[in-house]
């Protein structure tokens, strides 16, 4: 789970490109939130395997449809909100110009965030809802909140119903309308072998 602290007193938007040059050269993930850096934790197998799988199946959808790139982990975003700068989604599908070496210019059609283990708990999820908020005001249409420990292995949220998720389970094809149209994938196909139902408690 990522932490922040209290933003600067001064106009931090002065400092931007400073920013962006330095994330370029941090070894590891991070965000640009409220003029910081944000570093973001190391993920655990689960989440790292399903995000590498999200990224492999919307591949396959970008050879097919010829419109947009598929996006692994770790990719900058570049925005522009009153508190935010940039996103690195898990995985997350583009459409428009690419920047070579530059971060990706604006927020992805579709972003996914799989949970790690410090991703839960009430804390966890109002930054999870605030993100989403942000990832909608920037223009993304789908954000898929993966939830390994949970029946609910997905859910979909719409910028159009951001309120009412669409839930994916192990047995379910899920996608992700009307960000990645025609694309489906079975949520078993990108589950862990060793993954199991949780227990009802």
């Amino acid at each position: 789970m990522t932490t922040t602290s209290t933003p600067p007193a001064h106009d931090w938007k002065a400092d931007v490109e400073l920013l962006f040059e330095q994330l370029q050269h941090i070894d590891g993930k991070a965000e640009i939130v409220d003029g910081r850096i944000v570093l973001m934790s190391p993920t655990g197998v689960w989440p790292s395997l399903v995000s590498l799988r999200i990224a492999s199946a919307l591949m396959r959808y970008e050879r097919q449809s010829r419109h947009g790139v598929a996006v692994g982990d770790n990719a900058i975003f570049r925005v522009n909100l009153p508190h935010r700068e940039s996103f690195s989604p898990d995985a997350a599908y583009f459409v428009g110009q690419l920047a070579k070496m530059g971060p990706f210019e604006g927020a992805p059609v579709f972003a996914v965030e799989v949970r790690s283990a410090g991703d839960y708990g009430p804390r966890a999820e109002r930054l999870q809802a605030d993100k989403r908020n942000d990832y909608f005001a920037c223009g993304t249409q789908v954000v898929w909140d993966v939830n390994l420990l949970s029946r609910e292995v997905i859910r979909c949220y719409r910028a159009s119903e951001p309120e009412t998720p669409l839930v994916f389970g192990p047995d379910d094809i899920a996608h992700a309308e009307p960000a990645v149209p025609g694309w489906t994938v079975p949520v078993r196909e990108l589950l862990p072998e060793d993954w199991a139902l949780p227990e009802k408690s």
